[in-house]
């Protein structure tokens, strides 16, 4: 799950879907942060990125938000932009998989070339950046977690398993020096988005923390106002950073009964919501972007979401955050959710990969070259 076929647009545009986003300095090059997009769930050894596409990935820096709002920063003006596009696949001569060109916009208007599924990738003035399948690095038991919210119980297992493990991903990483970071910003929001490619850019899909379209606002049954509507797809839509005022109402409504329902899963309340049933975690939730300090060092688990928690304890932050390819996640969402760490850690089972990712670029381990077939439904 995590990402992956967050809404009917996703099901019906597989190689828009992006199934994670991730964001960590280098463990390999300290000084440099990695940027991790990845899209199309069930991707063939052979896949290729869509030639009519912008992968995009967009940051902002951040300040601690004076508001008392809920949301921990606030997102400033100045925006970092890297596009990646990609030529149509051509035929090489004795070539297994088709060839593919792909180029990434740098900040400073400069251009990053590299061939699909060259390990050593293509490299200027502090970028550089790989593109090609990969062993999909998300880490969950998906059917109990369905199960779960189908039950109103707990219904994690231990020990848990991957769902359809060994599946790839088409994956764009993109290593940055901080040099060409805005000067003085230590702390920044990250997301990812595909978009048309063209005169006119559509956003298809955005991806900020895991598990927000499918476990947070999914589910309909619990929401009072809005249980017909199929919401992911506007969210994808929706700017991360600058949210419609439209849909927000909307959004608000779904967090507040869907995180209420995960709260009530250990038969306590550790999230007690407000007079006007304002769950507390909404805000921080709808502030949805990854957030990471590129002065930290590389870390594994404990990172994800320290910064945001530790912000809204009103507490100076330990890591670098943001959310490096082997962090056990889910079980830091789900103990958040169900008992704000007020109890035991909820696990599912699921502890790290079969594949686990390495300190080297470009981090994510081979394709699997036999994949699991996809489920019939997607």
């Amino acid at each position: 799950m995590s990402h992956h076929i967050s809404g009917p647009r996703a099901v019906a545009e597989p190689i828009a879907d992006i199934t994670d986003l991730y964001a960590f300095p280098s463990p390999e090059h300290p000084g440099r942060l990695v940027l991790v997009l990845n899209t199309l769930p069930f991707a063939p050894p052979s896949a290729t990125f869509s030639d009519g596409l912008i992968y995009r990935f967009r940051l902002r820096p951040l300040t601690e938000n004076t508001r008392q709002d809920g949301a921990p920063f606030a997102a400033g003006g100045d925006e970092i932009v890297l596009d990646c596009v990609f030529s149509a696949p051509g035929s090489g001569h004795g070539a297994e998989t088709p060839e593919q060109e792909g180029t990434c916009a740098t900040p400073a208007g400069e251009t990053v070339s590299m061939r699909v599924n060259d390990e050593c990738g293509g490299q200027v003035h502090g970028i550089r950046v790989f593109a090609g399948p990969r062993w999909d690095p998300f880490i969950m038991d998906a059917p109990t977690t369905l199960k779960t919210i189908a039950t109103g119980k707990l219904a994690f297992t231990d020990p848990g398993a991957i769902y359809l493990d060994g599946k790839n991903v088409l994956s764009l990483v993109v290593e940055v020096d901080r040099a060409v970071l805005p000067g003085g910003a230590e702390l920044f929001g990250v997301v990812a988005e595909t978009l048309t490619r063209g005169s006119l850019n559509v956003r298809l899909e955005r991806a900020g923390r895991p598990e927000v379209p499918n476990l947070m606002l999914a589910p309909t049954q619990f929401d009072p106002v809005n249980r017909d509507l199929e919401i992911r797809d506007l969210y994808n839509m929706d700017d991360a950073f600058h949210l419609s005022h439209a849909y927000q109402s909307a959004y608000r409504a779904r967090l507040n009964a869907n995180l209420a329902f995960w709260d009530d899963l250990d038969g306590k309340t550790d999230w007690p919501t407000g007079e006007d049933g304002a769950h507390p975690l909404t805000e921080l939730i709808l502030a949805d972007f990854l957030v990471v300090d590129v002065t930290k060092p590389y870390a594994e688990q404990g990172s994800f979401l320290e910064i945001e928690l530790a912000a809204r304890r009103g507490e100076a932050h330990r890591t670098c955050g943001g959310r490096a390819l082997n962090d056990d996640v889910m079980d830091t969402i789900f103990t958040l959710l169900v008992n704000a760490g007020n109890g035991p850690v909820i696990r599912d089972g699921v502890d790290h990969a079969t594949r686990p990712a390495s300190r080297v670029f470009p981090y994510l381990a081979p394709p699997n070259p036999d994949p699991p077939a996809a489920p019939r439904h997607v």
